[in-house]
């Protein structure tokens, strides 16, 4: 490739990881500059765009793209971005920058639930203590449910506090030890911990509803790090005002959650408003990964986390 221009959300990236393959113009757009403020005659020849992160109203950019070929997103769902993209454009997710910040935030929900974190918090603020015994993560047998590249990641901090852990996807691997999501039935029971991890498509929309949560023993945890939609909001509510269910989620549905719903006041759930993702292992893990795109696209290569259309 002689010559080509890309757009991206951050400034002298070429500074930290090198200078770009001759040929490469780059432009920068943070998502806070007002798109307005962009050149359109440098909009005109941009082929290859790395959309800022967290930046929900982005795509507003992409009618003032119409040599555009490639989009590479710092997210790992993309599932809503891909509809908007005009057909030939190729979508790159972000699979593995959120590996390690996820799977360090899904850890910190879980030891905060078994070793009631909150409630402590809440006696420190309160002037009083009451000691006693708590659970505990050590020993316990926790299922990923969701076994990917965050699942992993997930897994070796699990197993680094002695926990038993059960992969789960949505289809079995006996060679890796990973059960199909249709055994749920069969292993739900037998748990102590749930981790969430799915993405949110047709089939998982709804998945760990009433009748996976009903299969769980009493005082059993349910987490999610992955999408709100996944789990059933009004059977988690139900469970958990009994106190027969625990939960610690980083996602909900609805999401944003408005300031008065009942999740925030249910007996024994923590939430956290979908940061998993966000730490300072970010930032250097997408550095990297845009330089190296930008290094295939200038030398006419396949393109890193290919999202594929349905």
């Amino acid at each position: 490739m002689t010559e080509t221009d890309v757009l991206v959300p951050w400034p002298q990236l070429d500074q930290r990881h090198g200078p770009w393959p001759d040929g490469v113009r780059v432009h920068v757009w943070d998502g806070v500059t007002p798109a307005s403020e962009l050149p359109q005659d440098a909009l005109d020849a941009v082929e290859f765009w790395v959309m800022p992160y967290a930046v929900p109203d982005a795509d507003r950019l992409l009618p003032r793209l119409p040599r555009l070929r490639a989009v590479q997103s710092l997210s790992a769902g993309v599932e809503k971005l891909q509809p908007l993209l005009p057909e030939g454009v190729t979508l790159h997710n972000g699979r593995g920058l959120h590996d390690a910040s996820t799977a360090e935030h899904a850890l910190g929900l879980i030891l905060a639930a078994q070793r009631e974190l909150p409630r402590w918090a809440a006696d420190q603020v309160a002037g009083r203590w009451d000691p006693h015994f708590t659970r505990s993560l050590a020993d316990s047998r926790v299922a990923i449910v969701g076994y990917g590249s965050i699942g992993s990641a997930l897994e070796a901090r699990l197993l680094a506090c002695e926990a038993d852990v059960v992969r789960v996807a949505r289809r079995a691997r006996p060679d890796e030890r990973v059960h199909a999501i249709a055994d749920l039935p069969e292993l739900l029971p037998g748990l102590d911990i749930v981790v969430l991890v799915l993405p949110e498509n047709p089939a998982t929309v709804g998945l760990f509803g009433p009748k996976e949560m009903a299969a769980l023993p009493d005082g059993a945890l349910v987490v999610n790090v992955g999408r709100g939609r996944t789990l059933d909001t009004e059977a988690l509510l139900a469970e958990t005002a009994t106190g027969r269910l625990r939960a610690a989620l980083d996602v909900t549905d609805p999401e944003p959650l408005p300031a008065d719903h009942a999740l925030r006041h249910a007996p024994g759930v923590l939430i956290t408003p979908h940061v998993a993702g966000g730490s300072a292992a970010f930032r250097p893990r997408a550095e990297r990964l845009i330089a190296e795109q930008i290094r295939r696209w200038a030398a006419e290569e396949e393109l890193l986390n290919l999202f594929p259309r349905p």
